[in-house]
């Protein structure tokens, strides 16, 4: 059964989270967040998303966001996270699932 598309809406904001499979530690020394870091310059470069604020944790990320065109962050997140995988598995030498599931969404509102 394929998954239900998200309602995205064109340049509206949103606060993006995931966090690492069984809650376990994604980012375990600096050149791993700096890895991150790296991907995510690249991929504000590739797509029409802008990112307004990050934090990255141990174990998870925040992001808040502005897609110009609301297919554009589906297409961002989907290249950000499957890069970081590659990334993780070639440096650490391990396979299987690095993030809990698909990243969560929540639209950021005025009040």
């Amino acid at each position: 059964m394929p998954r239900i598309a998200r309602a995205l809406t064109d340049n509206a904001c949103y606060h993006l989270i995931n966090r690492g499979n069984g809650r376990q530690q994604v980012f375990h020394k600096d050149g791993d967040y700096c890895a991150f870091i790296d991907l995510m310059q690249t991929a504000r470069e590739k797509f029409a998303v802008r990112l307004h604020a990050w934090c990255l944790m141990p174990n998870h990320f925040h992001f808040l966001v502005q897609p110009e065109q609301a297919d554009q962050l589906n297409k961002m997140m989907q290249w950000l996270m499957t890069s970081h995988v590659r990334r993780y598995h070639q440096h650490y030498g391990t396979s299987g699932h690095v993030w809990q599931g698909r990243y969560k969404s929540f639209i950021v509102q005025d009040q």
